[in-house]
């Protein structure tokens, strides 16, 4: 590059920091990727496709904004992969000093008179041992059980490079609706870690227990021993972020925890059932650990994947299904993979009784009844309260006559959501909503439809939201109601 590229790469660097924030930007920016200026386009080049794909998609808005702000309103950025490849040393931030922060000092949380407690069983230096870690991990559950798809291959290659480099990209979190493989990843990431390399200490728990295991630390006088088993580990997984919510103390050792291992490049990952944005109740400094590592999220199984799921668990329960059996599963049960699981059981369980092979026939008739509740049909009243829990809206205020955006955007997306779910006439729909016209009807279709292909954010329910992002909370919702 020329003097005055490595100016502009430089003046980008500054533009960018001030836009995601220092820390992330030194995750990200410090030393994984190659910034170029070639031909008046501003070029970042990851070092895998994985990495490339994630910042396109993730930290465009910022890397764009900053772009226009150097190069002036007709830049452009191009991801490209690295060549030769980037050294993927982390970038190094500032290293505080070691001190130690009793969280009970910084809560309303029982302080107990601390003593130094005896290091858990099975352990000498403080660490859980071998033996204690694995019965932590169903040795099952890895990334060859894991069955791949197009909703899963992003936050799959996330868990894969996390199992690989623990470290480099920490905090990770992985999030989406029930059943769709969250706790799968984590407890793979922990066994591949493990597989890996078998001098590093690898733990999975649920959020539930370690709140269990501080709470028991604090009554009994062991915080030392919790905090040396959980911070001196190189990697842990913990799932069901959201029940952390509203629990303060459990949150404040949460946060040391979290930013001892990251102190020393270590592994951090978690899943919740939400993004980081709907996480608000767990408070802005664990949200600010979250944005600054990586978030992924698992959609639930489309047909493909829903087909490799029944043949992966029709082995492990010695159930063989014809093709048009497997085919008539996954096209009419579409919610989620413990319902396939069911519908295999209770054809395993038929057959077994009944003596008779596992047909077409007998898959339509054990399957009615769930095929049915799993297909209910969808009230205009379910798409209200879908919409006025998603943006925290009061009940029947899409009825009302108000016309603020706070509430007519919600409204329109409603009216929208309604033509697509249910068979309601126009006339029906603008009754529904506020008495109004079916003309209102088509033009908040219309004016949607633009929304969408303009990828439009919003602002609804007090903050920002990409209508992708809200036509997709909304749904979820409807899905489960």
């Amino acid at each position: 590059m020329t003097k005055d590229d490595m100016d502009i790469v430089s003046a980008f660097r500054t533009a960018l920091a001030g836009k995601v924030g220092q820390e992330r930007f030194e995750m990200w920016f410090g030393g994984r990727t190659q910034l170029e200026v070639i031909d008046g386009t501003l070029t970042v080049g990851a070092s895998n496709e994985f990495l490339r794909n994630w910042l396109r998609t993730s930290l465009h808005e910022p890397i764009e904004a900053a772009c226009r702000e150097v190069l002036g309103p007709a830049a452009s950025v191009g991801f490209v992969l690295a060549s030769p490849p980037v050294n993927l040393q982390p970038a190094l931030l500032p290293q505080p000093p070691e001190t130690s922060h009793p969280a009970e000092s910084h809560d309303s949380a029982p302080t107990p008179s601390l003593k130094v407690a005896a290091t858990p069983e099975g352990s000498s230096n403080g660490k859980p041992s071998r033996s204690d870690r694995r019965s932590r991990v169903e040795a099952a559950l890895d990334f060859r059980s894991f069955v791949r798809g197009e909703t899963n291959k992003l936050a799959r290659a996330a868990a894969e490079m996390v199992a690989g480099q623990p470290g480099e990209f920490s905090p990770l979190l992985i999030h989406g609706p029930t059943s769709v493989g969250k706790t799968h990843l984590l407890q793979a990431i922990c066994t591949e870690t493990r597989r890996n390399a078998h001098k590093l200490s690898a733990v999975y728990l649920s959020a539930e227990q370690f709140t269990s295991e501080f709470l028991q630390a604090l009554r009994v006088g062991g915080l030392p021993s919790f905090r040396a088993k959980y911070r001196g580990l190189d990697l842990l997984a913990i799932d069901d972020l959201h029940f952390f919510a509203g629990k303060r103390a459990t949150l404040v050792e949460l946060l040391y925890t979290i930013d001892t291992l990251i102190r020393r490049r270590r592994q951090v990952v978690f899943a919740a059932d939400r993004a980081p944005n709907d996480l608000r109740a767990l408070g802005g400094e664990l949200l600010s650990r979250l944005e600054a590592g990586m978030a992924c999220r698992i959609e639930p199984a489309d047909y493909p994947t829903r087909l490799g799921i029944l043949g992966r668990m029709g082995m492990k329960m010695g159930i063989v299904l014809s093709p048009e059996v497997s085919e008539f599963v996954a096209a009419r049960l579409n919610n989620h993979a413990r319902e396939l699981s069911g519908a295999l059981c209770r054809l395993h369980a038929l057959s077994r009784v009944t003596g008779r092979p596992v047909t077409l026939d007998m898959a339509q008739e054990a399957l009615a009844e769930m095929i049915r509740d799993g297909s209910r049909v969808i009230r205009l009243a379910d798409i209200e309260k879908a919409i006025c829990d998603t943006f925290g809206l009061e009940p029947e205020s899409l009825q009302s006559s108000r016309k603020a955006k706070s509430v007519s955007h919600p409204r329109m997306l409603a009216m929208w959501l309604a033509r697509k779910y249910t068979r309601a006439a126009l006339s029906e729909i603008g009754q529904y909503f506020g008495r109004r016209s079916h003309s209102t009807v088509v033009s908040a279709q219309k004016r949607v439809d633009r929304w969408i292909a303009d990828d439009a954010t919003l602002d609804l329910a007090e903050q920002s939201r990409k209508i992708s992002e809200a036509i997709r909370q909304v749904e979820q919702r409807i899905r489960v109601s």
